[in-house]
């Protein structure tokens, strides 16, 4: 019998209506007609970020927001990045900004992903807000592992006490993946390109998030019976980082590819974007820790 289904897709409708809400709300307690503004900066024509800042573009007027997308050339120094963060920064009516990863290679993009205010940081890129996160201090976390979290609160799946495997260490998956689930309660083991006897580690987890960037690089005869199976990868062809589908019949629980994680980090950007307006206007919406 295959495991249940973690349907991101359809968990992502349900939290934009709920947020659509909440942005009304706020337009109406203060009484201000021009909704909250997510602010996108894209640095050169890579056709795939293109679509995901369409994408988020797409979600924010779902909910009532604004999109305010920013595109600079392929040639952009850090220094006019940089700049162009601050002008952000500085704007009161922008309360998120999301700097489109990958940069072109001139781009010092830490010193870039840095300079946007934390209170503006809701895709949870920097530094200090992924310190204040693996600290368990209020933060907004990382969109994608953020998103996870909210997918497993979903459906009821506590990481408390369970053995789970990271598969990845990137700064904007993998590592704050490992720091959310350490947060809440799980044993966490982080696996990366220099992991001995991989498949064995991957064999002990209860929760396996796959976080690699390769294709179906995750054999599914690694996986234990009865893991809840975390594919946070898409490549052509609609396939994840593991391969799932001689794995479905055996786990506990999976995320679809397409329609599991992608859809959540998506949904949890724009969750995050009206919390930062909701704190920012003093709305009793409080910026609770990412766990």
């Amino acid at each position: 019998m295959a495991g249940l289904v973690l349907d991101g897709k359809a968990y992502a409708k349900e939290l934009e209506a709920e947020l659509s809400s909440r942005v009304q709300t706020l337009k109406e307690k203060t009484g201000d007609a021009d909704p909250p503004i997510l602010a996108t900066i894209l640095v050169g024509n890579d056709p795939a970020s293109a679509t995901y800042v369409r994408m988020k573009g797409n979600a924010c007027r779902r909910v009532g927001m604004k999109s305010l997308s920013i595109t600079l050339p392929e040639e952009t120094t850090t220094q006019q990045l940089l700049s162009a963060i601050d002008e952000l920064n500085a704007n009161p009516r922008v309360r998120g900004i999301l700097l489109q990863h990958p940069v072109p290679h001139q781009i010092d993009e830490r010193a870039c992903f840095d300079r946007i205010a934390i209170e503006k940081d809701v895709d949870g890129v920097t530094s200090h807000g992924f310190g204040r996160m693996a600290m368990g201090e209020p933060a907004y976390g990382s969109a994608t592992p953020a998103g996870i979290m909210r997918l497993l609160r979903r459906y009821n799946i506590a990481p408390s006490g369970r053995e789970a495997v990271v598969v990845g260490r990137s700064p904007i998956l993998g590592k704050p993946m490992a720091m959310m689930l350490l947060g809440a309660n799980a044993t966490v083991t982080v696996c990366h390109s220099r992991t001995k006897n991989l498949a064995e580690v991957v064999r002990r987890a209860e929760i396996l998030v796959g976080a690699v960037g390769k294709p179906e690089f995750i054999k599914a005869d690694w996986i234990r019976d009865g893991a809840v199976i975390i594919d946070a990868g898409y490549h052509p062809g609609g396939i994840g980082d593991i391969e799932l589908a001689s794995a479905i019949d055996r786990c506990s629980a999976y995320t679809p590819v397409p329609g599991g994680v992608g859809p959540m980090t998506i949904a949890t950007l724009i969750a995050q974007t009206v919390e930062a307006a909701e704190k920012a206007t003093e709305i009793e919406q409080p910026l609770r820790p990412t766990r």
